[in-house]
Order: C-alpha cells, then structure tokens, then sequence
C-alpha cells in the first residue's frame, strides 16, 4: 500500500500550506517567504492547473496521516533559459515532514507520470546551489548534472544569494519505474 496520495487542493489546505510558505527554513533557498495572499495565489493556480491539464503541482497527503504535507508535480518553467521550453518536477514540504522520504516518493510518481502518461522524453529539476537537501532527492531519482547546464535564475536579483541554480535531467529513455498508482485522478 502506497504511504502518498498526489491529489487535487482542497480548500483545508490553504492554511497548512500557508505556514510552510511562512516558515524561514522551509524557505531558505528562495528569494522570500511568501505572505498569505501569495501563498492563496499559488495554491489556486496550482488547483486550476491541474482541473485543465490534469497535471501539475498536486498536494500530498500521507495515507493515514496528515491529509496535507505540501506539495509534489510537475510544471512548465514561467522563463526562457538554455533549457527551456521543459517540464519541470518540483517538491516543497513542511519541515515536519523531511527525513522520511516523502519528497523522492512522490517525485517518482510524478516522473513515472510525466513519462508514461504524457510521453514526455526529458524531465528537468533546479535549485539554488546551497539546497543539498533537494540536490539529493534529484539525485535518488537518477536526475544527473552537468555543470555547464548551471544557470542564473532570471526571475531572481542579480546580487541575491539565491540566484546561482543548478540543473538536473533525466530523460524517459534513462528512467527505470513504473507508473505508481498514488495519484488521485
């Protein structure tokens, strides 16, 4: 039995997701922590994206646990760099909920969604070069680096610590799972 379920937000989500969007260590390697109204705002478009595609940034739930954690999926990059246009996988999880393996589950069945269902050949991760803790999950996945593909954020200062990001891949030809049935459609 699958520990995760991805599914669509629910309404009850907002305020734990809230706080994870708040807490300072949650968001170390992002530019800010975001307020309310802009955590409401992400939330909402990740709901209205996946009721059009079917597909995105979906909010985890432990089986028998808490019924909010954070959030797992896919996502098209909002900017233009030497890697664009792509899809991206991506993970933010309260800090309650590191350390158990939350984040490498859910992003496998992510890929093995982005794979199999959307036929995709290349999926892509990036981070701030100091976040070791997502670093590690990309690399769990069987995402390489090559450190030609390192980038400057465009949506991020110029001058902000944060702005130096590395870039993972993995392409549908290299990945070895199955699709895993803990996505709620």
């Amino acid at each position: 039995m699958a520990r995760l379920l991805l599914r669509q937000w629910r309404d009850a989500d907002l305020e734990p997701f809230a706080a994870l969007n708040a807490d300072p260590e949650v968001m170390r390697h992002f530019p800010a922590r975001l307020g309310r109204a802009q955590s409401d705002e992400l939330a909402v478009h990740a709901r209205a994206a996946l009721a059009e595609r079917g597909w995105g940034l979906w909010a985890v739930e432990v089986a028998d646990g808490p019924p909010f954690i954070g959030f797992v999926g896919l996502s098209v990059p909002r900017f233009e760099a030497h890697f664009t246009p792509a899809v991206e996988i991506g993970w933010r999880l309260g800090r309650a909920h590191w350390g158990h393996g939350y984040a490498t589950e859910a992003a496998r069945a992510a890929l093995a969604f982005g794979f199999h269902d959307l036929s995709l050949d290349e999926i892509v991760s990036f981070t701030t070069v100091a976040n070791e803790r997502s670093r590690r999950v990309m690399e769990r996945l069987g995402m390489t680096r090559d450190p030609a593909d390192d980038f400057a954020h465009p949506l991020v200062p110029e001058g902000e610590p944060t702005r130096p990001h590395v870039l993972y891949r993995l392409r549908r030809v290299d990945w070895p799972g199955e699709p895993l049935p803990i996505i709620s459609r």
